[in-house]
């Protein structure tokens, strides 16, 4: 491919948008364009990187038996209310009408719809196992769309769904899957870790993996062990707690002399508890502020949290230090919905004082996190204005009518499997396996006749797998001081024969001789034939980033030719390596031999 002829309008500087290393060097090497916020155009050189990454993962698709499909992006309403997702998903979920005002989505994914065609055309168990995949484009009305193409509004996702007769044949496909996904990011050449996960909004049955690419930029917490092999998501990682908290059937029993939060608080307001001391602390509502006023360090205290439960006002008690893991408090609620209470929900209760909430007397339904059940005395809010109270005892003072595990890990905490500290990572969620079970077949009244005669709901998995979040994968972790530098699978060409002077006769008829050896040899080539100062030239090829650069310039008359930049870096040259063509062919073979 000539390059004077291709669209590669290449940027000297990157956009005021990119805020990544990889996004601003895809915006410089001219691959992607901003439409408009999450949304980008692949240019030339970027789809064929695109369409690389594709066919990777469609081989490894078919590999491991699955069928390719298309399925429709606009999806009716209906299908979605049947799963009761329709408003479950909240506003990342793109919603429509079309003339007749009868509402569409545009899918995110296609749970429902999978499983709306298998309903309809799988009747008996002679038709399982299958696994049905698509590659395609997908829609998510993200609320902060960053990072490029890592967090779009519109993006391109290969997402495959399994149905099964029984679990055993589902676990069978989950590895193959496993399997499949793990080929495909070794095979982009992407430094990854496959980790435990939450399942989010697909939910699903059984267990869930995500497959993270390491990079500083990640917006996903790793959590692992060096010592165990141990690795999990952050919003899922479990840790030993500090202490002996005795459980039984899921919560805490009280101790004896615990007393009523009401009859505790009753004590400190009319005959003077011994622990309990009242602090003034006039316009300090937040933990930061409260260590300063107070001199003490914020593991000597305890938040009160307020969140939304399926409609309901529930307290959270988690330490000064930590973070609340809501994720952890939705299962432990088992609860639809779980949102923190906002203005309007705080508004219905004006005894509520926002900034000083404490356990003490606090009327509301309250879990406890485990590391507050073994606190010995801490700092609260006295639940009254410009008030907080010290001495706080959790299990005398306030009763722990329910204690569990709801804050995130914390670096440095003990491992769940060997007690070693863990530690904290960044990475990109690039592929995501669920064991969905028979959530979405039981919703949609899904059904086969197994073997006996008897009506049973298929077992399903989903696998998705971002084939554009791929790609900005790779540039991020292939990002260097000038520009990408792509892996051999997935760059846009092999090989890019820069012509110092395509006016010059000898370098031009040097030039295609080598670029019809390296086609005929089965390489890519792109040829810079511009009419540009070499500087120019080499700069670019700096930003388009191909696997092997090779320089024709003076040495043309006596058949030689030069190694670009990449060459140098690797080898540890300062000056370019001269080549014959056929030395430089047998070069590239070397390189790109896999």
């Amino acid at each position: 491919m000539r390059q004077s002829e291709m669209l590669v309008p290449t940027l000297r500087e990157a956009p005021a948008e990119a805020d990544a290393a990889g996004h601003r060097w895809l915006l410089r090497s001219g691959m992607i364009r901003q439409l408009a916020a999450g949304i980008y155009s692949y240019l030339p050189l970027g789809r064929r990187i695109l369409l690389n990454v594709e066919r990777i993962v469609r081989e490894e698709m078919d590999r491991a038996g699955c069928q390719e499909v298309l399925l429709p992006i606009m999806q009716p309403a209906e299908l979605w209310e049947e799963s009761g997702r329709y408003t479950q998903y909240g506003p990342e979920l793109m919603r429509l009408k079309d003339r007749h005002a009868r509402e569409f989505a545009l899918g995110p994914t296609h749970e429902e719809v999978v499983t709306a065609l298998a309903r309809d055309e799988v009747s008996s168990y002679r038709k399982l196992p299958f696994t049905l995949y698509q590659i395609g484009t997908k829609f998510r009305d993200e609320r902060r769309p960053r990072f490029g193409l890592l967090r779009g509004r519109e993006f391109i996702m290969k997402d495959a769904y399994s149905f099964a007769s029984d679990w055993e044949e589902l676990d069978r496909t989950y590895q193959a899957m496993n399997t499949a996904y793990s080929r495909i990011l070794e095979r982009c050449g992407l430094d990854y870790i496959r980790v435990e996960a939450d399942a989010g909004t697909i939910g699903g049955q059984g267990e869930t993996h995500e497959f993270m690419a390491l990079a500083d930029v990640g917006e996903d917490t790793i959590v692992t062990c060096k010592y165990c092999g141990y690795a999990a998501n952050l919003e899922k990682a479990d840790y030993q707690t500090s202490g002996d908290i005795e459980k039984k059937e899921g919560s805490l029993e009280v101790p004896a002399d615990s007393a009523s939060a009401d009859s505790v608080l009753q004590t400190d307001q009319h005959s003077g508890a011994e622990n309990v001391v009242r602090i003034s602390t006039p316009g300090v509502r937040t933990i930061a502020e409260l260590t300063t006023f107070v001199g003490k360090g914020a593991e000597h205290m305890i938040k009160t949290l307020l969140y939304v439960a399926d409609g309901q006002l529930v307290a959270a008690l988690v330490r000064g230090d930590r973070e609340l893991n809501d994720i952890a408090l939705k299962q432990v609620l088992g609860a639809e919905e779980l949102i923190l209470a906002d203005d309007a929900a705080i508004a219905a209760h004006p005894n509520l004082k926002v900034g000083f909430l404490g356990p003490i007397g606090l009327n509301l339904p309250m879990v406890v996190d485990a590391d507050v059940a073994v606190m010995k005395s801490a700092i609260t809010g006295a639940n009254e204005l410009d008030e907080h109270v010290s001495g706080v005892r959790p299990g005398i003072d306030f009763a722990l009518e329910r204690v569990e595990r709801i804050r995130f890990a914390a670096e440095g905490d003990a491992c769940p499997t060997c007690g070693s500290p863990l530690i904290f990572t960044k990475g990109i969620e690039v592929g995501h396996i669920f064991k969905l079970g028979t959530k979405y077949s039981d919703a949609m009244g899904a059904s086969f006749l197994d073997r006996n005669g008897r009506q049973c709901a298929p077992v399903m998995g989903c696998y998705g797998i971002g084939v554009s979040r791929l790609m900005a994968a790779i540039a991020e972790q292939y990002a260097g001081d000038e520009g990408i530098r792509w892996p051999a699978a997935v760059a846009p060409y092999d090989v890019h024969l820069i012509t110092v002077s395509w006016k010059d006769e000898q370098q031009r008829q040097l030039t295609l001789q080598l670029e019809q050896q390296l086609i005929d040899g089965g390489y890519t080539v792109l040829v810079d034939d511009r009419d540009e100062r070499p500087g120019v030239k080499f700069k670019d090829a700096e930003l388009i980033g191909l696997p092997v650069q090779i320089v024709i310039g003076r040495g043309a008359a006596e058949g030689q030719v030069e190694l670009g930049s990449h060459a140098l870096a690797a080898s540890g040259e300062s000056k370019r390596i001269g080549l014959t063509a056929q030395e430089a062919v047998l070069y590239v073979k070397e390189q790109l031999t896999s």
